[in-house]
C-alpha cells in the first residue's frame, strides 16, 4: 500500500486493517449475474446455498462478503427497491446468525437498500454509481456512519457502455471521483475506498489503460478496491469464457497489487490471497 494511504476501516466499532491487501468475496442473490458460478439464488434453496458459499469464502481467507441483490452486468434487467432488499435482507440476516463475526458489504447504488442492509447487520455500502444514481446516497452514508465503496461509473447499468467515451480514461475517472469525493468530505464520511470500475463504461481498451495507470491513484489518501474477477476484458482478450477467466483474473490482480491495491473483490477467494501472500514477499515501492 502506498505511503500515506488510509490503513483502517472503521466496520461500525470494528477496526479492518488494510496494511496488507485484503479479499472482498463475491456473493451475488441473484438469477441473472454474468458469471454463473457467482449466482445463489434458488427459490427452494437460497439460504443453504448462501450459508455454504459464505462459509467456503469466509475458510479461504475473505476479510469481507460483497452481497448483491441487483445484477449490474451491462443490459441488466432493471428491479424494484423491493425486490432487491427482499434477496439481500435474507441473507444479511442468515450470515449473521451463522458468522457473526464476518464483515458484510453490501453492493448496492440505492439509499433506501443501503438503509435497510445496515439496520439488518451489514457493514460497508459498495455503490457502483458513486453516488451518480440515488442523489440520497451521500447523505445517508454520512447518517450511517458506515465505510463507503465509492465507485466510478457513467449512465446507469442499462446505459453505461454507451457512455465509453474518453481522450484520458485514467485523468477523467480520477477527475470524476475527486468531485464525489469532496462530496463525501464535506458530509463528513470518514471511511471512503475507491473503485476505478473496470468494466462499467470502459472498453477493454479503456481497462487495460486504466490498469496501467493504476498507480496515479496514489493521489488520493484513500485505499483502492480492484475488482476485475472474471471480467469481459480478460475473457474476450483470451478468446474464452468468463468460467475458464480465472487465471488471467489472478494475472490482472497480481499487478493491480504492485500497482497499489489494497482490496480484491474477487469471485475466487483462495487465488486472490494467494496472490497477495506471494506478492507480499516481494518490494514494490
Amino acid at each position: 500500500m502506498p505511503k500515506g494511504t488510509k490503513k483502517t476501516l472503521n466496520c461500525r466499532g470494528r477496526l479492518v486493517a488494510l496494511d496488507t491487501p485484503v479479499v472482498m468475496g463475491i456473493l451475488n442473490v441473484t438469477p441473472d449475474s454474468f458469471y454463473a458460478g457467482s449466482r445463489v439464488m434458488d427459490p427452494a434453496h437460497t439460504t443453504d446455498l448462501v450459508l455454504e458459499r459464505a462459509g467456503q469464502m469466509l475458510a479461504e481467507g475473505a476479510t469481507f462478503l460483497d452481497l448483491g441483490g441487483y445484477s449490474t452486468r451491462p443490459g441488466a434487467a432493471d428491479i424494484s427497491p423491493a425486490e432487491e432488499a427482499d434477496r439481500l435482507l435474507p441473507a444479511i440476516e442468515a450470515i449473521r446468525q451463522h458468522y457473526p463475526d464476518a464483515l458484510l458489504s453490501i453492493d448496492t447504488f440505492r439509499a433506501s437498500v443501503a438503509r435497510q442492509a445496515i439496520a439488518a447487520g451489514a457493514h460497508l455500502i459498495n455503490d457502483v454509481s458513486g453516488g451518480t444514481l440515488d442523489p440520497t446516497m451521500f447523505d445517508t452514508v454520512a447518517a450511517l456512519r458506515v465505510p463507503y465503496v465509492l465507485m466510478h461509473m457513467r449512465g446507469t447499468p442499462q446505459t453505461m457502455q454507451s457512455r465509453a467515451t474518453y481522450t484520458n480514461v485514467a485523468t477523467e475517472v480520477i477527475d470524476e471521483l475527486a468531485t464525489q469525493l469532496v462530496r463525501l468530505r464535506t458530509l463528513g464520511v470518514a471511511d471512503i475506498l475507491l473503485d476505478p470500475g473496470f468494466g462499467f463504461a470502459k472498453t477493454p481498451a479503456h481497462n487495460f489503460e486504466l490498469l496501467n495507470n493504476l498507480d496515479a491513484f496514489r493521489l488520493f489518501d484513500e485505499p483502492l478496491l480492484v475488482g476485475l474477477s472474471r471480467k469481459t476484458t480478460i475473457w474476450k482478450t483470451l478468446g474464452i469464457t468468463a468460467e475458464e477467466a480465472l487465471n488471467g483474473t489472478t494475472v490482472l490482480n497480481t499487478v493491480a497489487l504492485q500497482k497499489g491495491a489494497s482490496i480484491l473483490r474477487v469471485h475466487d477467494v483462495r487465488e486472490a490471497a494467494e496472490a497477495i501472500k506471494l506478492t507480499q514477499q516481494l518490494t514494490f515501492f
